[in-house]
């Protein structure tokens, strides 16, 4: 009898282990479905579901387990964005998470993922905090650094006798932002003579105009008003309806979603760098996300819709990598991979699991039959040109 009970046994252990090893893969994506960065974090979540269906061939199944992914509202509210990667972790129990949109509600969930020990993959926030001071083991970032943007946008302005005010939002985001562009124009012969902040919901751009304008007027040289501005609410390029060109003015920034460059079409000529323009990456991935989201949705793939199915892929070939969704597996596999993306190959830094990856060099063209400006690409800036400094501390 005690045979037969051994003899049992072996197959219901079998099977259990198999049932075991058959367990959904479980992703939350925290992001901001409401607020200001609404339509960042609905074009991210889009790239993130074409993503996986890119890397698992169409059956969204890795290691023959089925991928699930879990949506959290972070609301635009840091508290609230903690909160749900808490509930993902610990109630849900997810293997990993992603996102979220805005820097400030990413910085309160780093702690989160060092509390409950699993990976967050931060898309697209921007802070360079996020992969620098306030950085820990278990975070990775496939969205670009506040740093990549900057010195990508440097490299358009920074040229002998030529002075800078900058205009940007009063948070991580703007600040990080102005910071790093700073560091970036160091030794070029160009530099920032002012900087103006402003808070997220500002929608007269009036008295900070004049600010800058004043900052300006009377420096000798190229004179420059660079932006950088993200999310809903009011238009900083308003500015441009003040005629800062009769004090001898330009205007630069950096790239933008889709609707976001119709207020660039007041612009044309202006030279800047951009993350993502679905025109620009030459590659099998990018073909894929034109095609496949033209045929879909009747538009262009944008900005943030490239960086989600960048994160998808990344996730799915960690998880491949790493044969296993065990964290520690995952951390020895992420660090030093690489990964094809919309934007071409992305690799995650070993010693702050920044993403390194392309920016694109633009200059603004306009067609009255777009509806956006064109940022016609002037040059790939490929990731060695750009020295990304080491930020964290650890």
């Amino acid at each position: 009898m005690k045979r037969m009970t051994q003899w049992v046994a072996a197959p219901i252990l079998a099977a259990a282990a198999g049932l075991a090893c058959a367990q959904d893969i479980k992703i939350a994506h925290v992001y901001d479905k409401t607020g200001p960065l609404e339509a960042y974090a609905k074009q991210t979540q889009t790239g993130l579901m074409m993503g996986f269906e890119y890397a698992t061939g169409g059956t969204m199944q890795v290691l023959g387990r089925k991928i699930v992914v879990l949506e959290k509202d972070g609301q635009f509210k840091p508290d609230v964005a903690r909160a749900a990667l808490a509930a993902a972790y610990g109630d849900d129990k997810v293997d990993l998470a992603i996102g979220p949109t805005f820097s400030a509600s990413a910085l309160a969930m780093l702690p989160v993922a060092e509390e409950y020990k699993k990976i967050l993959l931060v898309e697209p926030a921007v802070a360079d905090s996020i992969t620098g001071d306030k950085w820990n083991r278990y975070i990775f970032r496939t969205g670009r650094s506040s740093t990549q943007d900057a010195i990508s946008n440097a490299v358009t302005l920074a040229k002998p006798n030529t002075v800078i005010a900058t205009l940007a939002q009063d948070y991580a985001f703007g600040r990080d932002g102005v910071k790093a562009f700073k560091e970036a124009l160091a030794g070029s012969g160009a530099q920032v003579v002012h900087e103006e902040y402003a808070p997220v919901a500002t929608s007269d751009f009036t008295a900070p105009a004049e600010r800058l304008f004043n900052a300006l007027k009377d420096k000798p040289g190229r004179k420059v008003i660079w932006i950088i501005w993200a999310g809903g609410g009011g238009n900083p390029f308003k500015i441009a309806d003040l005629n800062p060109g009769r004090f001898g003015i330009e205007i630069s920034t950096g790239g933008n979603i889709l609707p976001a460059l119709a207020a660039y079409k007041a612009l044309p000529g202006m030279e800047g760098a951009t993350y993502y323009y679905y025109e620009h990456p030459k590659n099998p991935v990018n073909q894929w996300l034109v095609k496949e989201h033209q045929a879909r949705f009747k538009s262009p793939p944008d900005f943030f819709t490239a960086g989600g199915m960048a994160a998808a892929i990344a996730t799915v070939d960690a998880i491949k990598k790493a044969g296993s969704t065990d964290t520690e597996k995952l951390i020895a596999a992420m660090e030093g991979m690489s990964f094809e993306t919309p934007k071409g190959r992305m690799t995650f830094r070993k010693e702050d699991h920044q993403a390194m990856q392309s920016m694109f060099h633009f200059k603004i063209r306009v067609d009255p039959k777009v509806a956006w400006a064109i940022p016609e690409l002037v040059r790939e800036i490929k990731p060695e040109e750009m020295k990304v400094p080491i930020r964290n501390k650890r």
